[in-house]
């Protein structure tokens, strides 16, 4: 790994991946870590920059996250975002105004203005938009500090310490509705830390490969495949563990059931042309068995976690010794699962919650400080067909948390027919690029419709589409109309058992992605 390094520390905001997500934009490494790592440990990491997070408490609640003061002693430049910038002020004796129902709090789009001969804004436009979420306000800077932005309602929407290099944004200058956020961020990066921007996917692949060898030695690798077997992740983790490990790797394919229509063939076909040792395992009838009678999302998930872990014992036996397990983990996966101080939004099978009998030594996870963009970046990388690289984005429980409510077979056949269809629509109407997921749900919905002079009472399909560069946030994808229409028709003709085609036009937040 490069020694320019960026730590972003996790105050435990919703943005805190997002922020790092922005820095490696910049072709800077990063890594986010709790804001309880001692002071000792950072400084051993000789970061070029500190980067503070948000976060929902307010500074002076004695329950609120906070870090030693030796943190600002360490030498480096740091900028703190939202709560960030409050624990500097406060950190550095600087007063925090308490949230009343007075005039300084301040939410979504704010017009501020600029110091431009401030480095952190060098350079950009004087005024412009920024995005604002706060009750607690900054009532006096510390000894040194100089507003360098501010806002109608807000006096200190940036603040600055040229001489020490400490620099504050009261906003998110991470998320898309700061109209200038990428280029604060490039110049505190570039022209405050000094970084050159020399991390790319070519160094990383070629960091993990080394890492995994020296990792894994002699050892046994298994590569466990349940309905992930259809991610772009799993792909790109098999991809680097047959280059790093060769022959001691094993991928165990648990064909679930719940794949979409053809899937399982199609990508078993790629998996054996790496010349790797595939083992395809046919447990549908006992994953659908053990899902009977359930409906409630988080216990699908779980009980096809464990279910998969049990059927990877089995095959592991058969195989011999194995040392390590593998999952194709990624950061959107450990946020959701609330790992560290956020909430728990889903559990992901992949994510900290294996049972304790798992018979492995030690479970390796690769891809786990990636987002989904790096992950395809990593994928072409090492020379993964296109057809790979960019697949939809798929569950591990695959279409089980696609269909709400219990699951049966009829139902399954249905959406998987349904879903293809969309999914052919759109590649065929040439936006399967540029809407970055679309899939079809089955909702428990049933209602009337008419079809020739029949009255049916059938199934409703909600279909959904996506932007995002991130995957932490998204908004709804304009699929043209005709596009829809030309889905409607098919799906209602073609598939059977629905007679309503719904789409939805909910961004995320306040949705997520899935359904379920």
């Amino acid at each position: 790994m490069d020694n320019e390094l960026i730590l972003v520390i996790d105050f435990g905001g919703q943005y805190n991946q997002l922020i790092a997500r922005r820095v490696r934009e910049h072709n800077i490494y990063c890594e986010v870590i709790s804001y309880k790592t001692p002071v000792d440990e950072i400084k051993a990491k000789n970061p070029n920059g500190i980067i503070f997070t948000g976060g929902p408490n307010s500074v002076y609640l004695d329950n609120s996250p906070r870090m030693s003061k030796e943190i600002f002693e360490i030498g480096v430049p740091i900028l703190g975002i939202c709560y960030g910038i409050q624990f500097m002020v406060y950190g550095l004796g600087g007063i925090i105004g308490k949230a009343n129902d007075n005039a300084a709090a301040e939410f979504g789009r704010t017009d501020c203005e600029f110091d431009l001969s401030c480095p952190a804004f060098d350079g950009l436009k004087q005024n412009s938009v920024v995005w604002m979420s706060h009750n607690d306000y900054i009532e006096k800077l510390p000894e040194g500090f100089k507003a360098a932005g501010h806002s109608d309602k807000c006096p200190y929407a940036a603040i600055a310490d040229e001489k020490r290099k400490f620099y504050g944004v009261q906003f998110h200058p991470e998320v898309n509705h700061t109209e200038q956020g990428k280029e604060m961020l490039c110049n505190f990066l570039y022209k405050v830390c000094g970084c050159k921007g020399d991390w790319t996917m070519a160094n990383y692949a070629k960091t993990a490969i080394a890492q995994i060898r020296e990792k894994v030695g002699s050892g046994k690798v298994l590569l466990a495949l349940s309905g992930e077997i259809g991610r772009v992740d799993s792909s790109v983790a098999c991809a680097l563990l047959s280059k790093a490990v060769g022959d001691q790797l094993t991928c165990v394919f648990v064909d679930h059931g719940f794949m979409r229509k053809n899937e399982g063939d199609e990508v078993e076909a790629a998996f054996r042309d790496w010349n790797v040792n595939f083992v395809r395992v046919d447990a549908s009838d006992r994953f659908i068995s053990k899902l009977e009678g359930v409906s409630d999302p988080e216990t699908k998930r779980k009980t096809i976690g464990e279910e998969f872990i049990r059927v990877f014992e089995e095959e592991a036996k058969k195989i011999g010794k194995v040392d390590y397990l593998v999952q194709g983990t990624i950061y959107p996966d450990v946020i959701e699962s609330g790992l560290g101080d956020a909430a728990v939004i889903k559990s992901h099978h992949n994510v900290g919650g294996l049972p304790d009998c798992v018979d492995f030594k030690e479970i390796i996870e690769p891809l786990r400080l990636l987002f989904k963009d790096e992950v395809r970046k990593l994928g072409t990388e090492l020379g993964l067909a296109d057809y790979l690289v960019w697949r939809q984005p798929f569950p591990g429980p695959g279409l089980a948390i696609r269909i709400i409510g219990e699951i049966t077979r009829e139902k399954l056949k249905i959406l998987q027919d349904a879903d293809y269809i969309f999914r052919e629509e759109i590649a065929a109407a040439g936006l399967d690029r540029s809407i970055n997921q679309y899939f079809a749900v089955l909702t428990n919905l049933r209602s009337v419709g008419v079809m020739g002079d029949d009255r049916t009472y059938n199934y409703t399909l909600a279909l959904r589409g996506v932007t995002t560069t991130d995957f932490m946030t998204a908004d709804f994808a304009r699929v043209p109309y005709e596009v829809l229409e030309r889905v409607s028709v098919r799906v209602v003709n073609e598939v059977g058992n629905i007679n309503r085609v719904v789409y939805d036009v909910t961004s995320k937040p306040p949705a997520t992605i899935e359904f379920e």
